[in-house]
């Protein structure tokens, strides 16, 4: 697979991953389930987004170079 692509979609699936992980640090505030200092868009999202990100970049495959 090009590695445009491969970039393209774990892109998508770090950005996807921040705006879920944002939506449920919003609810669990909102429910009393987190503490008021977690805040959104903290390193608690963007750490799990990145190793979500870092999940799906490993499980693309990776283009074979003919030999």
């Amino acid at each position: 697979m090009p590695d445009f692509v491969v970039a393209l979609l774990t892109a998508t699936a770090f950005c996807l991953a921040v705006i879920a992980l944002n939506a449920l640090t919003r609810l669990a505030i909102q429910w009393h389930l987190a503490p008021h200092d977690l805040a959104e868009n903290g390193f608690v999202q963007y750490g799990g987004a990145l190793a979500l990100a870092r999940v799906a970049q490993s499980r693309i495959p990776a283009r074979r170079l003919p030999q």
